[in-house]
C-alpha cells in the first residue's frame, strides 16, 4: 500500500517488484536517473554498483541501503548543477520532451538544471556522418618470421611480463594461417587447443596485427560470446591504438544489424510511434545516441539493464529486426550507426565479430570483395552450432508472416513505421513497367501466406490460404503422432518427417506452388534492379544507386529463402535425403502455443560452412580450450577436424595443442554428491541452499531444465537473502543475462542460477566465483535432430563426447586465473567413470556424501593432499 500511494526511491524497479510479487511496483527508479545523467556508461545495478560509479561510500548492510539512495540520488542531482557535467549538452530538451510524458524524475530534476544559453541541436543533426572511402587495395602476400612474431608477442605482453612457453610457441603456430595460399580452395587451416591460462588472444593477436601491418590486409575475430568480445576490444587496444592518424578506427567491432540502433525507428518512436512507459524509454535512448561510440544496443555501451527497466520488448523495436531497411532511401543514411561500422570494418586492420555474422556474411553479404578471408575463431568449439542455425531452413508460421510483412507492408491498424516492398521502391516502379508488375505480381502473390491472427483460425480449424492450410496439417499431424501423453504439456513437440498422411503431403503441393508464385515475380524484380544499375537513368544519383543495391540484397536472402522453403516441401512424401533431417513441430512455452512449422538441418552443417567459409578464406584458424574430445585414449583430434569442416576440404588441417599452466591438481577438485537422487526436487533445492551457505556464497549454479531451475530458485531464494546471500537467476530475475553476470562479478557474496548459456558466457576471475554446481549429468535432449546425428556419429560415443564437452565448459568456469581455487560439484549418484576425462588431468575426484562435500567446502579444503573422505578418482590416474 505503501509502494503505490507514495513515490518511492527504488533501483531496479522490476526486480523490487518481482522480489516482492507486486508487478505494478513503480516510482523514482535510481537507474532511469543515472541514465540520463551519465548516458552510454554503465554501472552494475546494484547499491555497490551505484556506489562505485558515483564515487560514494558503499553502504555496508540492507539497513543502510535507503540512506545510500537518498545520498545517491543527491549526488546525481549535483552532477546536473555542476559546470563539470559532460554530458550536459541536449540534456534540457530531453528533459522538456520527458516532462510532457510524465516521467517520475522529471518534476524533481527540473529545479536542477538550467535552460541552457542557446537551442540545443536535435539528435539527427548532431550526429557525425560517415565519409566513403576508397577500396582497399588487395593485401600483399607476406611470410612473418617466428623472430618478429615473438617479438610482437613480446610488445603485447608488456617489458618484464613472465615468458609462457606454451603462449610463444602457440602464438608462431598461429601465425602459420597468414601464409600465402598455396591452392584454390585449400586454405591454410589451424585447429589450436589451448589451455586457460595460456594467454591466447594475446597469442593470435600477435602474428594478426603484424600480418596486418606489412600485408595492409584486414583479419576478422570471430567469438561465440559478447563477454569475449569485450574482452577483445580491450585487449587490442595493446596493439592499436584507438585512432589512426587519419582518425579512422583500425579496430572496429561488427554484429548483425539487429544489434544496432535504427535511427529511422527511433525518430518514429519520438515523433508517437511509442506511447506510455515506452516513450520515456525512447527518450533515454536518444540521450544513450548522442553519445554512444557505435550505436550497439546489444552488448555494446547501452546499459544491458536499461531496456529491462520499461519491461517490454522497446530495445527490440528501435532496431531492425525485420530486414527492413531502405538503405539510402533513409534520411539518416548518412549517419547510421550500421552503415557506418560496416565502412569501418572495410577499412579496419582488425574486425571483431561473432560466428554468426561471419558465416552470413560469407553466405549472402552485399559486398563479395569486403568479405573474410583470414579468420579466427575463438570459442572454435561452438562453430557446428553456430553452422548448425545459420545453414538450418524452417518454415514456419512466424517466418511465414515476417515475410508477408516484408513484401506487402502494413496491413488494417498495424502500427509504426513498416514500409512494404511498393513504397520502398515506389519510383522504380514509376520508372520501370516491368519492375512496376514485378511488384504488384508479388504483392499479390503474398497474400497466400499467413497473415495476423493466423494460429487462433488453425485452432479453430479456419486457416485462411495455402500456407496455413499446411501449418494447420503440420499441427494436426505433430499431435495426432505426440507420445508424450502430456507429461511435457509445456514443452514443444516433434516428429519425424516420414510415413506423413496424404492430406499433410497435399497441402504441401499446394503450399510449394503458393511460394512459388511468390519467389518467381521477385526474381524478375530483382532482375530489373540489375537492368536499371546497368543502364542507369539521369535521375539515379548515388543515393539512389545504394538504395536499389540494398533492395537487391535483401531481394536475394528472400528468394533464398523461399527456394530453401519449396525444397523442403518437394522432398515430403518422397525418400528421405541422407544429408538432411526434416522435422514437424509445435513450439510451446508455459503451455501456450506460440509457432508450427516445419523444419530441415543439415546432418552435418560443416559440410555448407566449409564450401562458404572456409573454401574462399586464405587462412582460418579455430581454437578454444576445449576444442577436442579428452576420452580415455587421450586427446580426440578426429573429433575436433569433423566438427571444423575440415573433413570437407582438399587440405589436411594443422593440429596444435597447448596445456593449461594452472595447477588443478591443488587448486581444485570435483566432488560427485552420491545421496541426491534424481527426481527429489525438495532435495535438489534443499542442497543448492545448503551448499551456498557452506560456500558463503560465489556459487554458479547450472541447471539443464528451466522448470528446474525456477523450483529452486523459488523454494530457496528467500531463505538465502535472509542470510545476506542475494540469489539471481536466469528466467526469473527479470535482468538480461549480461548484467546478472557483472551483478555476480561484484559482488562476492552472491550467487547465480542459470541454464547453458552461462555455462560458457561467464568469465568470473577471483572469489566471487569460487564454486560451480551442476544440477546433474548434462545429458543431451534426445530430440530429431540429435537421435539423427548420434546415428551417424557412433551411438554412445557420440553422447559421451558431447556431455564432456559440456562438462569442460562448465569446469573452465571455476579457475580463469592461477590464484582461483574452488570446487566443482554435481549432484548426481550415478556419474559413469568414462566421463571424468573431460576434467584436466590431475584433478581430484571425490565421490561423497553432501555432508561430506558441506564440509569440504565450508573448510576451504580442496586438491591434493588435503584429507578426503570417499573414493578419490583423481583424472589421470588409477583410482585410488
Amino acid at each position: 500500500m505503501a509502494a503505490a500511494d507514495t513515490p518511492v526511491l527504488l533501483l531496479n524497479a522490476p526486480l523490487v517488484a518481482s522480489r516482492l510479487g507486486y508487478p505494478d511496483l513503480s516510482g523514482l527508479d535510481l537507474l532511469e536517473l543515472f541514465a540520463f545523467v551519465h548516458p552510454a556508461r554503465f554501472c552494475v545495478p546494484t547499491p555497490r554498483g551505484l556506489a562505485e560509479a558515483l564515487g560514494l561510500e558503499e553502504p555496508q548492510g540492507d539497513e543502510n541501503v535507503p540512506a545510500f539512495l537518498q545520498a545517491a540520488a543527491g549526488a546525481l542531482m549535483a552532477i546536473c548543477e555542476s559546470a563539470e557535467w559532460p554530458e550536459r549538452e541536449g540534456a534540457w530538451s530531453a528533459l522538456q520532451n520527458l516532462v510532457r510524458l510524465r516521467w517520475p524524475w522529471a518534476q524533481v530534476l527540473g529545479p536542477f538544471l538550467a535552460r541552457p544559453a542557446k537551442a540545443e541541436r536535435w539528435l539527427f543533426s548532431k550526429l557525425p556522418e560517415w565519409e566513403e572511402a576508397p577500396e582497399r587495395a588487395a593485401p600483399r602476400q607476406v611470410e612473418l618470421s617466428p623472430n618478429a612474431v615473438l617479438a610482437r608477442l613480446d610488445q603485447l605482453t608488456g617489458a618484464g611480463a613472465e615468458q609462457r612457453e606454451g603462449q610463444r610457441a602457440y602464438s608462431c603456430d598461429a601465425a602459420e594461417v597468414f601464409s600465402p595460399r598455396d591452392r584454390r580452395g585449400a586454405p591454410h587451416l589451424l585447429l589450436a587447443q589451448a589451455g586457460t591460462g595460456i594467454g591466447k588472444t594475446l597469442g593470435y593477436l600477435a602474428p594478426a596485427s603484424l600480418w596486418a601491418e606489412e600485408s595492409g590486409g584486414t583479419v576478422w575475430v570471430s567469438t561465440y560470446t559478447k563477454n569475449l568480445q569485450r574482452q577483445l576490444r580491450q585487449e587490442s587496444r595493446r596493439a592499436w591504438p584507438a585512432e589512426r592518424p587519419d582518425g579512422s578506427p583500425p579496430v572496429v567491432v561488427r554484429k548483425g544489424r539487429e544489434n544496432y540502433l535504427c535511427l529511422l525507428n527511433l525518430e518514429d518512436a519520438l515523433q508517437g510511434g511509442f506511447a506510455g512507459r515506452a516513450a520515456i524509454l525512447a527518450q533515454l535512448v536518444a540521450r544513450w545516441a548522442a553519445y554512444s561510440q557505435d550505436g550497439d544496443m546489444i552488448g555494446g555501451d547501452l546499459p544491458g539493464w536499461l531496456g529491462t527497466l520499461f519491461r517490454k520488448r522497446g530495445v527490440a523495436a528501435l532496431t531492425d529486426q525485420r530486414g527492413e531497411c531502405v538503405y539510402a532511401g533513409c534520411p539518416h543514411y548518412r549517419k547510421c550507426f550500421i552503415e557506418r561500422a560496416a565502412r569501418s570494418s572495410a577499412q579496419a586492420d582488425l574486425v571483431i565479430a561473432n560466428h554468426a555474422l561471419v558465416m552470413v556474411n560469407s553466405a549472402r553479404g552485399r559486398d563479395t570483395g569486403q568479405r573474410p578471408t583470414r579468420i579466427i575463431f575463438d570459442e572454435g568449439h561452438h562453430v557446428f552450432e553456430a553452422a548448425d542455425s545459420t545453414f538450418a531452413a524452417a518454415l514456419t508460421g512466424q517466418e511465414a508472416i515476417e515475410l508477408r510483412r516484408w513484401i506487402v507492408g502494413p496491413e488494417r491498424n498495424s502500427r509504426g513505421r513498416r514500409r512494404g516492398l511498393a513504397a520502398r521502391l515506389a519510383d522504380v516502379s514509376s520508372y520501370d513497367e516491368a519492375g512496376g508488375d514485378a511488384v504488384e505480381a508479388a504483392l499479390e502473390a503474398a497474400h497466400a501466406l499467413p497473415s495476423d491472427g493466423w494460429l487462433q483460425r488453425i485452432h479453430e480449424g479456419a486457416p485462411s490460404g495455402p500456407v496455413e492450410a499446411l501449418l494447420a496439417q503440420v499441427r494436426a499431424a505433430t499431435y495426432a503422432r505426440d507420445e508424450s501423453g502430456g507429461q511435457e504439456a509445456g514443452y514443444g513437440i516433434e516428429t519425424e518427417a516420414a510415413a506423413l498422411p496424404g492430406e499433410l503431403i497435399e497441402a504441401a503441393g499446394d503450399a510449394e506452388e503458393a511460394l512459388a508464385a511468390i519467389r518467381a515475380p521477385l526474381m524478375k524484380l530483382g532482375t530489373r534492379l540489375e537492368a536499371i544499375l546497368a543502364d542507369a537513368p539521369d535521375w539515379l544519383d548515388a543515393q539512389g544507386r545504394a538504395r536499389i543495391e540494398g533492395a537487391r540484397h535483401s531481394l536475394a536472402w528472400r528468394i533464398d529463402t523461399l527456394a530453401a522453403w519449396e525444397a523442403l516441401l518437394e522432398r515430403l512424401g518422397g525418400p528421405a535425403d541422407p544429408e538432411f533431417v526434416d522435422w514437424l513441430a509445435v513450439d510451446r512455452s508455459e503451455a501456450r502455443e506460440f509457432d508450427v512449422g516445419i523444419h530441415r538441418h543439415w546432418l552435418d552443417p560443416m559440410k555448407p560452412f566449409a564450401k562458404v567459409v572456409l573454401e574462399p578464406a586464405h587462412g582460418v584458424m579455430l581454437t578454444s580450450a576445449t576444442l577436442t574430445d579428452r576420452s580415455e585414449a587421450g586427446p580426440d583430434w578426429d573429433s575436433a577436424i569433423a566438427r571444423s569442416g575440415a573433413a570437407w576440404l582438399d587440405a589436411q588441417p594443422q593440429l596444435t595443442a597447448a596445456d593449461s599452466p594452472f595447477d588443478y591438481a591443488s587448486r581444485a577438485e570435483v566432488l560427485i554428491v552420491t545421496d541426491i537422487r534424481k527426481g527429489d526436487l525438495p532435495a535438489l533445492a534443499g542442497a543448492y541452499a545448503r551448499l551456498i551457505e557452506a560456500s558463503g556464497g560465489g556459487v554458479l549454479g547450472l541447471f539443464t531444465a528451466i522448470r528446474r531451475l525456477r523450483a529452486v530458485h523459488g523454494r530457496i531464494a528467500d531463505r538465502l537473502a535472509r542470510e545476506g546471500l542475494p540469489l539471481y537467476a536466469q528466467h526469473v530475475d527479470p535482468i538480461d543475462t549480461g548484467t546478472l553476470v557483472d551483478i555476480f562479478r561484484d559482488d562476492p557474496r552472491a550467487s547465480l542460477l542459470g541454464t547453458d548459456a552461462l555455462r560458457d558466457g561467464v568469465d568470473v576471475p577471483g572469489h566471487s566465483l569460487r564454486c560451480v554446481v551442476m544440477e546433474q549429468v548434462p545429458w543431451p535432449r534426445p530430440d530429431i535432430l540429435h537421435k539423427a546425428r548420434r546415428l551417424a556419429g557412433g551411438g554412445n560415443a557420440y553422447d559421451d563426447r558431447i556431455i564432456r564437452a559440456r562438462l569442460a565448459q562448465a569446469f573452465g568456469r571455476l579457475i580463469r586465473s592461477k590464484e582461483d581455487a574452488g570446487h566443482f560439484v554435481v549432484l548426481s549418484p550415478a556419474f559413469p567413470t568414462r566421463l571424468l576425462t573431460a576434467f584436466p588431468p590431475g584433478t581430484p575426484v571425490l565421490r561423497l556424501t553432501l555432508e561430506e562435500a558441506l564440509q569440504r567446502i565450508a573448510s576451504g579444503v580442496f586438491g591434493t593432499g588435503n584429507p578426503a573422505t570417499g573414493v578419490n578418482e583423481s583424472v589421470g590416474e588409477e583410482p585410488a
